[in-house]
């Protein structure tokens, strides 16, 4: 019988690695603190029609990458593919909107969508998601884009850019939509199939497709911000200026649209040259009508994701920091059975105080647990044996400098938390 391996576009996160994603998920979680927002842990399935209206029945997403499925009592239920539209329904359902506004939540957790795989893309995949509910004040959009590289700058990126544009609002969008379905129509013959079935039913996804030629095409296409209305292009000049204000370096990039439909306003993307063609370490931007298309009131939002994959990936591009790997502080090596006892008890006592440890439970040689220790990368092998149970004391080996010495075994563990301390 052949060994049950993983489904194809996933993939097991191993000891080697999920030592810097926690490292990643700490520094969000400071970051978090600091601008304010709160954490929030929503359900991995949602029922179906929550992304259908929120996220956009033209999009990629919907379309072709929705894990779908019904329940025992046929509910069409869906495997959540972004966490956006979770967001919103959560503060629809909880009354969210008696709170003070805006409100500043964070979540982060799987997420599933099927697609190619590739570098730093997965079938099931680990987004940090920030959005700030209630506030249609540019100066929100700029507190968004500037988490996000505060965040990246305390991981150590660098060479990151962040490209913004404008998408308008229901006001404006018509008339840029025709505008550039009169270019689009000319060149209808030279889209990608995908596109040609965009043309009618959603223009602006041909601005979002990856086919070379349609993106090719689309670099003459013109661009939203010529058709934006007052509204919306005084918002987009105060979110620029205020990037300028804090020194955030941008460019802005008329094609930007990013992939779901609910965007309004303010769309961005931050990027990095050290993933290939799929190059964006986090996207975002603002969704006034989103809590709309899902049955609520008129609630603005903004906010963005980031995929925790991409970023590990991009870390370890730019040879960042991930801080010092998890290693055992102190592990117990016992000569035989009744000095595996007396380990237990030590065991338990070291634990209590909150010092990592750990021994061979197999029988193994005492060579071969000094070896295990090392392999362990722990400070401190603790050594028991008859003669340290008579004496009444343990040998402590520093692993680092091959010195060792008897220390009683009533003051053992102070000598551990002072050893460790340096």
């Amino acid at each position: 019988m052949d060994i049950i391996k993983a489904p194809r576009g996933v993939r097991d996160v191993l000891p080697d690695e999920s030592w810097k994603w926690a490292y990643v998920m700490d520094a969000a979680r400071k970051v978090s603190n600091v601008f304010g927002y709160s954490e929030v842990h929503l359900p991995i399935f949602e029922h179906t029609e929550l992304f259908a209206r929120g996220i956009g029945d033209s999009t990629d997403v919907v379309e072709k990458e929705m894990y779908t499925f019904e329940d025992r009592s046929g509910r069409s239920l869906t495997l959540r593919p972004e966490l956006t539209a979770s967001m919103v329904r959560c503060y629809l359902e909880h009354g969210m909107s008696q709170k003070v506004q805006p409100v500043k939540m964070w979540s982060a957790g799987p997420m599933f969508r099927y697609e190619r795989p590739q570098k730093g893309r997965y079938r099931q995949f680990w987004q940090l998601d920030v959005e700030a509910l209630g506030s249609d004040a540019p100066e929100v959009d700029l507190e968004i884009i500037s988490f996000a590289i505060y965040l990246f700058d305390m991981l150590g990126l660098s060479n990151l850019e962040v490209v913004v544009n404008s998408v308008g609002c229901p006001e404006c969008r018509p008339t840029y939509r025709q505008a550039l379905k009169d270019y689009v129509g000319s060149k209808f013959e030279l889209l990608c199939p995908t596109c040609q079935n965009r043309f009618d039913r959603n223009p602006l996804r041909i601005l979002d497709c990856k086919n070379e030629g349609c993106r090719e095409i689309m670099k003459e296409a013109p661009g939203m911000t010529d058709y934006l209305c007052d509204e919306c292009k005084e918002h987009f000049h105060r979110v620029k200026e205020g990037m300028s204000l804090l020194g955030i370096h941008y460019k802005e990039d008329k094609n930007l649209v990013r992939g779901l439909d609910y965007y309004t306003k303010t769309a961005f993307e931050v990027l990095s040259g050290e993933l290939g063609a799929q190059n964006a370490v986090c996207g975002g931007g603002r969704y006034d009508n989103l809590a709309e298309a899902i049955g609520g009131p008129h609630v603005p939002g903004v906010g963005f994701a980031a995929g925790i994959e991409r970023i590990v990936l991009t870390m370890e591009g730019q040879g960042c920091d991930f801080g010092p790997k998890p290693a055992i502080d102190v592990f117990v090596v016992t000569a035989d059975d009744s000095a595996k006892r007396a380990a237990l008890k030590l065991l338990y006592e070291i634990r209590q105080n909150r010092i990592s440890v750990d021994m061979d439970y197999s029988g193994k040689s005492l060579g071969s647990q000094l070896k295990m220790a090392s392999n362990k990368e722990a400070r401190l092998a603790c050594i028991l044996g008859g003669t340290e149970l008579q004496k009444g004391v343990v040998t402590v080996k520093d692993l680092a400098s091959g010195s060792q010495e008897e220390v009683s075994r009533d003051s053992l563990v102070d000598y551990i938390r002072h050893s460790i301390a340096h």
